[in-house]
């Protein structure tokens, strides 16, 4: 009897742990959602907790039963935390500050990238470079770094944004510094294992990808779309991409096949193919609109676009979510009803199984379908208030990417993290 209860239980943990949320975008950075047993149409809202928390961008991430996310307070003094919470019961298990003064960096909010955790240990990165690992358990300093004064970073005009990577033994981040707009650390010690690129850093998050058999960091940058060995940091291939106004790359780079798609609110979208002969890419298409008033495919500041079989599903600067071609870029249709048009106004996308959450500005989640006929709405509801110390307009807004685990999503705005059961 015992015996059969352990098998059930470790059947049962397995599959609660089978797909968790452990850094930006989930397990595999490219924002699918891949747990079953979960409700498809939502009709109400059932908070399991909800935790007061400060203001911050960045998303909550969750794993090993823990949920980790970042947020800045100025009173008493300038300040940024780290929060660990107890998925269930949002029980604080830990919290971390440490003293941070913004300075030149736009929209103070708060940190801007989520933690990224793996074996036993959390890595956090503020808006002013300050990056920390810890151990994710008990919250105890395992080694800290202040990459501003460290690798004097040209700061970028909204702070330091890129999520934290792992790859093998390397923590690998976007840190924007002379000579070193990227630098890679042993995850465990800290030590720095190589520095590239004398770009400006940008906001958007690396990722790696396969590409002739090898391993290939692909990071877009300031002033280029760069892949590069992991290990060494030795340039594979580059594209140059100098932006016409200011450096406003923000989406993550969206991997579809051999293709890699990127947007930005100023600068267009472009396509580029992987060669598979060679460690080289080529644009297929690139495509600017007039200003970002007047674009022709989607020019999107936060959102990250979704490619569901050979469509490009995304919004636009002022939040028109629109259907492309992915082979030409032609748009097929373009849909107001997703989130109210306003400048920057932001959806972010999740594929999970047949359909797409969508969780957009305003605070609401919606159950979709996503097609070359349309948008398809299955159900939405309103799961927290908007804010407004991450944008003083409009009411307020939730810019912050939620996390889905354990048949649940966790979202916060500047004033709360809470979590919503999504099962049946």
């Amino acid at each position: 009897m015992f015996f059969r209860l352990c098998v059930c239980w470790m059947i049962c943990f397995s599959s609660v742990l089978a797909d968790e949320w452990p850094q930006w975008r989930g397990s595999l950075r490219d924002g699918v959602w891949r747990e079953t047993g979960v409700v498809e149409t939502l009709t109400n809202v059932d908070v399991k907790w909800r935790v007061p928390i400060s203001s911050g961008y960045s998303g909550p991430t969750v794993v090993d039963g823990r949920v980790y996310v970042t947020d800045r307070m100025i009173k008493p003094k300038q300040i940024e935390r780290v929060h660990c919470f107890e998925w269930e019961t949002g029980k604080t298990i830990w919290s971390y500050e440490y003293d941070c003064e913004y300075r030149n960096v736009g929209y103070g909010a708060g940190p801007r990238a989520s933690v990224t955790v793996q074996d036993g240990l959390a890595y956090a990165l503020g808006a002013m470079g300050n990056l920390h690992c810890f151990d994710a358990v008990s919250g105890e300093v395992k080694w800290q770094k202040d990459l501003n004064t460290e690798y004097q970073i040209q700061m970028p005009i909204w702070g330091i944004a890129s999520a934290p990577l792992i790859e093998g033994d390397l923590l690998i981040v976007q840190a924007g510094g002379e000579g070193a707009c990227v630098v890679a650390f042993d995850r465990v010690t800290g030590e720095e294992r190589w520095r590239a690129l004398d770009d400006q850093a940008s906001y958007s998050a690396p990722l790696v990808i396969d590409q002739m058999g090898k391993r290939v960091l692909v990071c877009w940058t300031g002033a280029s779309v760069t892949g590069l060995n992991p290990e060494t940091g030795m340039v594979y291939w580059t594209h140059s991409w100098e932006p016409t106004r200011m450096v406003l790359s923000v989406a993550t780079p969206v991997l579809y096949e051999d293709m890699l798609f990127f947007t930005g609110f100023y600068d267009g979208a472009l396509l580029l193919k992987l060669h598979q002969d060679k460690l080289a890419v080529e644009p297929v298409w690139f495509r600017r609109g007039e200003s970002e008033r007047k674009t022709e495919a989607i020019q999107s500041i936060i959102s990250t676009p979704v490619i569901l079989d050979g469509y490009i599903y995304g919004v636009d600067s002022y939040g028109e979510l629109r259907c492309l071609d992915l082979m030409t870029g032609d748009r097929v249709w373009e849909d107001l009803t997703a989130v109210p048009k306003a400048r920057w106004a932001t959806i972010h996308f999740t594929p999970h199984e047949d359909r797409v959450w969508m969780f957009n500005e305003r605070g609401e989640l919606l159950s979709t379908k996503l097609s070359p006929l349309g948008l398809n709405v299955m159900s939405r509801v309103q799961l927290i208030a908007p804010t407004t110390g991450q944008l003083n307009r409009r009411g307020g807004v939730c810019w912050a990417h939620p996390a889905y685990a354990y048949q649940h999503i966790f979202v916060r705005n500047d004033e709360e993290l809470i979590c919503v059961t999504m099962a049946p």
